[in-house]
């Protein structure tokens, strides 16, 4: 009997353990929010700001507007996305345990009542960039394409250095190299698409003039570090961010020209363009093809007079007269060509599973010419007259160097719930060539000038 007894308490503890155990073992199972969210053209919106209510949490769009948001228990949320210039987005979604629930957002431009908004080109640029450096878990500024291609800028390094706190080292009126608050050079690094690039010098500086100024779609300055970037950067970081292809088919094409009444008239020509689409029902593949090229031929005529005081210990005839004891006559004459390509292939296995492969290619040729005559006096033998210990040199200066910069990456991203599994390979070279070579010639030393008004 008391045998009995047990075995029908036992049969009854399994049930109760069954029952109990089925729902809790139900409600451990974490369900998923996927998205996207897009303008009414349906182009993704990059960095927007993703909130889960009632439990407050965030996240934020990647380059093609998509998020996702794990381990959600099962039951009913409000997604509430919100981007700079657009109305707020909210729906209503009930997730089951296990599952996966798609939102796809499309925002609307926000409208203020009895208040005219006039739209340029540019709005789209500088919106996108406001809120990546509002959702930034850094200090970043960021520079889009729209901007960049609006304004003046010769490369890439004109370009930075129209942002807060980042000066150049400027050759020829071109910038060359970037100073991040103040610091010299060498102490900020460059990445493109977040890799290290090599300097085409025998430094550690990244020559930026090397890299046109339309070859990316954004730049941004990191100007403090954060644990999963390089500790490199004392003063800051630039990140250099290429072109890929978007939902929409994208073709763009420029060409400029022009002359410069100097040194007997010097041109300038400019040509870009850009071409992109996905491709498939799905638009999985998106291919992209960019490439620049920049003609620009300048001109200096200068004159520097070397004005001083007599001496009669230097052999003049008398002490304190001010007059020119030489004189450099310059006359520059200078050729540069730039140019650059890049690719972007890349292929979404899912919704959050995507293969890239990404090229980059820019060649500087910085040629030149610089004719130098140099009259120089000894000493005076009257205001207008010098002795004849004078003379004069006349130097050529061939101006050749070139640099180079090469980046290819390739890798993939996966996105496991809360897990981002991602790897990259990438091959990067810096190159300089050629340099400078110069013809020298001087008279005798017994050359006698006179002097006129």
């Amino acid at each position: 009997m008391r045998k009995s007894l047990f075995s029908l308490f036992g049969v009854c503890v399994l049930i109760c353990c069954v029952l109990h155990l089925t729902p809790v073992s139900a409600q451990e199972r974490k369900a998923t929010i996927r998205g996207q969210a897009t303008d009414t053209n349906h182009d993704p919106l990059v960095g927007a700001r993703v909130e889960l209510q009632p439990l407050g949490q965030t996240e934020v769009t990647d380059a093609q507007g998509q998020f996702t948001i794990p381990d959600v228990a099962p039951g009913s949320y409000t997604v509430n996305i919100s981007y700079v210039g657009f109305t707020t987005f909210s729906k209503q979604v009930t997730v089951a345990a296990g599952g996966t629930t798609n939102v796809e957002a499309e925002l609307q431009i926000e409208t203020v009542a009895e208040q005219v908004i006039v739209r340029g080109e540019r709005e789209r640029g500088e919106i996108e960039a406001l809120n990546r450096e509002l959702t930034a878990e850094n200090i970043v500024q960021v520079l889009p394409a729209e901007v960049i291609i609006s304004l003046p800028n010769t490369n890439i390094a004109d370009a930075l250095g129209r942002l807060p706190s980042v000066s150049l080292e400027r050759d020829e009126g071109e910038g060359k190299y970037i100073q991040i608050r103040g610091t010299e050079p060498r102490l900020s690094n460059v990445t493109i698409d977040g890799v290290h690039v090599p300097s085409p010098e025998s430094v550690r500086n990244v020559k930026l003039d090397t890299i046109p100024a339309d070859m990316v779609e954004s730049v941004e300055i990191y100007k403090t570090l954060s644990a999963n970037m390089e500790g490199d950067a004392i003063g800051g970081s630039a990140n250099l961010v290429t072109k890929k292809a978007t939902e929409q088919p994208y073709l763009f094409l420029e060409g400029l020209g022009g002359i410069t009444p100097i040194e007997g008239t010097r041109g300038l020509q400019q040509y870009d363009g850009t071409f992109g689409k996905r491709f498939g029902r799905e638009k999985r593949l998106g291919i992209l093809f960019y490439g620049s090229y920049d003609y620009n031929e300048r001109g200096i005529d200068d004159v520097e007079p070397g004005p001083t005081l007599t001496a009669l210990s230097n052999g003049d005839f008398a002490d304190n007269v001010p007059l020119q004891f030489g004189e450099d006559i310059r006359a520059y004459q200078y050729y540069r060509k730039r140019w650059g390509t890049g690719t972007s292939i890349d292929y979404k296995l899912g919704a959050n599973s995507l293969l890239y492969l990404r090229g980059f290619y820019s060649e500087f040729r910085n040629y030149g010419d610089d004719w130098i005559y140099s009259p120089t006096v000894g000493s005076y033998a009257s205001p207008t007259l010098t002795n004849a210990d004078g003379k004069a040199t006349y130097a050529h200066v061939v101006r050749r160097p070139a640099g180079r910069i090469i980046n290819v990456t390739a890798g993939a991203n996966h996105s496991l719930g809360k897990t981002l599994v991602a790897y990259e390979a990438s091959l990067g070279q810096g190159r300089a060539a050629g340099g400078f070579f110069s013809a020298n010639f001087s008279t005798p030393s017994d050359v006698q000038y006179a002097v006129t008004a």
